[in-house]
């Protein structure tokens, strides 16, 4: 099983139950004293992921690591690239 049927799978599931409850199908007096926070679920749980993806987001960014050597070594590929294409008589722009 793939993970967007996983997902898919999981949703229909979930739609069926809440809206069983919504609707009256399913009777208990769980479902009718909490019958508004029910109605919002859906809404609550997607703000909950959008602010758990922002929250990673900015997390992430904030604590990406700086590679110094790495961005040396790329600079210096560059210049060994330009001379090399500029050897085959290539003529590159200067920046």
């Amino acid at each position: 099983m793939t993970k967007l049927m996983e997902w898919v799978f999981v949703a229909t599931v979930f739609f069926s139950i809440w809206t069983a409850a919504i609707t009256g199908s399913a009777q208990s007096t769980l479902l009718i004293k909490w019958r508004t926070p029910i109605l919002y679920l859906p809404l609550t749980l997607i703000v909950l992921f959008g602010l758990y993806a922002v929250s990673v987001v900015l997390y992430r960014t904030f604590t990406f690591n700086n590679c110094e050597e790495a961005a040396v070594e790329l600079q210096r590929e560059i210049k060994e690239a330009r001379a090399d294409l500029r050897s085959k008589g290539l003529a590159l722009k200067e920046d």
